[in-house]
This record gives structure tokens, C-alpha cells and sequence, in this order.
């Protein structure tokens, strides 16, 4: 049951050919750019790596070239520019020196991505780059437009709200970032057609109708539309169905478990 799936839904499908799209513009001198933005624990890096596993799996072409499609990488716990370019370089598993100035990494990184015919780069935990000042963001965020420049690939952004705080560093970033919303999740029959799509994959011997309306609004209401405390909380509930023997997740062994609700503080496990 923790073993990571995928559960396809409208929004993710959406987001899912933007990126396809993306993947496949012909290469021009100002390539368009997304940053996707979502609450914490909403299903964004799930999303994006899904996309990786799907599209951007590396292979040897017909000249016996390497070739990665897309490179995701983490932003840097602080905007630091040489941070950035080391976190993507660590991403081609080849040897760099960290201590080389800022131009010589850049240079490489320039050189692998090319040999390694990349065309797209996705930068995930985009909002980390708010631990830096407002200089250090501008420095990153235009080393990020002279990386989309040079190379005439889309660069995918992945973080919080709060990340867009980072493009308006220069009002050239926000022209060219589209903004794509992973929202949570409204009581709808979308939330009941999730929760069926879901309840397909746990291994309960008998149905749950977890997508029936007392259900529905039950766990809506514990995991407050959050993917991710959803998924949290069903797995919680499918275990104690398993160990109690009903095999199938009823409302007493929701409420038993409802302490997965999110927090706004630290969270006890054990009181």
C-alpha cells in the first residue's frame, strides 16, 4: 500500500499535455515556460515525476549519443547561482568540481545538456529560492532565462504559491512563466470519482463505496482536500481494516483514524 502509483485525474491530465506540449515546441529564441504551484503535500512532485517516468526516460539514439530528454533537478535550499548549476550537474552523474568558479560550471552544464540532447528542465522546490535576498533571486532566476536562452529550451518551475513571489524578482520572468494551479479538492463528484479510483487500488477483500456521499464528505472533511492527507488517511484506514478483519474501510474506522487530520503545528503520534 505505500508502494508510489499514479491516480490520473482531469487537473493532472491537463497539466500533463501542457508539459507534452512543452516537450515538443519547435526550438525558438524565447521558449515558453510554466511554473506549477500548488499547497504543500497536493500532489506536484508526484505530477511532475510521473511526467519524467512517462516522457523523459534516457536512452542511445541512433548515433549511439546519449540522450535525456528532461532533467529535473531540486532547487537550491538558498538562491544561490552556483548551487543551482550543481544541482543540475549532479542530475548527469558526472564528475565537477564544486569549487570552480560560477562561469566554468555554467559552461559545463551548457556542454552536457546539449551532448545529452536535453530539452526541457524542471526545477522542483522553486519557492526554496525565497531563503536568499531579492539580489541572490534575480541572479538565479536570470541564470535560469540565460540556461532557456542559450539552449532554446522550456523551463518547468514546480513549487508553492509563494514561488510566484519569485518571477515578479524582474518583470521579463513573469512574461514568460504560464502559471498552472494544482488546487485542492472541492466536495464534487471529481473528489468521488477520485476516492473510486483510489479504493481500486487498496487491497481490501470487500467495497468500501468510498465515493458514497457519507463517506465522501467524511474523508473531504479530515484530509480538507489535500491529496496527499487523503492518501495518508486511506492507507491509515485500509491497514486497520486488514488487521481488524473487515476488509473494507467503513466510517468507525475513519473516525478511529481521523487523527491524520493536518495540524497546524507539530503533529504527536503517540499522545
Amino acid at each position: 500500500m505505500d508502494s508510489p502509483r499514479w491516480i490520473g485525474y482531469s487537473r493532472a491530465t491537463e497539466v500533463m499535455d501542457f508539459l507534452q506540449g512543452l516537450l515538443i515546441k519547435p526550438q525558438r529564441p524565447r521558449m515558453p515556460n510554466l511554473l506549477l504551484i500548488g499547497d504543500s503535500n497536493n500532489g506536484k512532485t508526484t505530477l511532475i515525476r510521473h511526467f519524467v517516468e512517462v516522457c523523459g526516460e534516457g536512452y542511445v539514439d541512433e548515433n549511439s549519443e546519449p540522450v535525456k530528454p528532461i532533467i529535473l533537478a531540486e532547487a537550491p535550499p538558498t538562491a544561490d547561482e552556483k548551487a543551482l548549476y550543481i544541482s543540475i550537474l549532479e542530475r548527469f552523474w558526472t564528475p565537477y568540481r564544486a569549487t570552480d568558479p560560477v562561469t566554468k560550471l555554467r559552461f559545463q552544464l551548457i556542454h552536457l545538456m546539449r551532448a545529452c540532447h536535453v530539452r526541457m528542465l524542471i526545477i522542483d522546490e522553486l519557492h526554496s529560492l525565497l531563503a536568499g535576498t531579492a539580489q541572490k533571486q534575480r541572479e538565479v532566476m536570470n541564470a535560469l532565462k540565460n540556461l532557456c536562452n542559450e539552449l532554446c529550451i522550456p523551463i518547468v518551475g514546480v513549487g508553492t504559491s509563494e514561488a510566484v513571489r519569485v518571477l515578479h524578482t524582474d518583470p521579463q520572468h513573469a512574461s514568460r512563466f504560464e502559471v498552472a494551479r494544482l488546487p485542492s479538492w472541492n466536495l464534487d463528484k471529481e473528489f468521488q470519482r477520485l476516492l473510486a479510483s483510489f479504493e481500486r487500488i487498496l487491497p481490501l477483500q470487500q467495497p468500501s463505496k468510498l465515493h458514497s456521499p457519507e463517506l465522501a464528505m467524511r474523508l473531504h472533511a479530515i484530509s480538507e482536500g489535500n491529496i496527499g492527507n487523503l492518501h495518508r488517511l486511506l492507507i491509515e484506514c485500509a491497514t486497520e481494516a486488514i488487521n481488524s478483519g473487515e476488509e473494507r474501510i467503513t466510517l468507525p474506522i475513519i473516525e478511529k483514524n481521523k487523527w491524520v487530520q493536518p495540524t497546524r503545528g507539530i503533529r504527536e503520534l503517540f499522545g
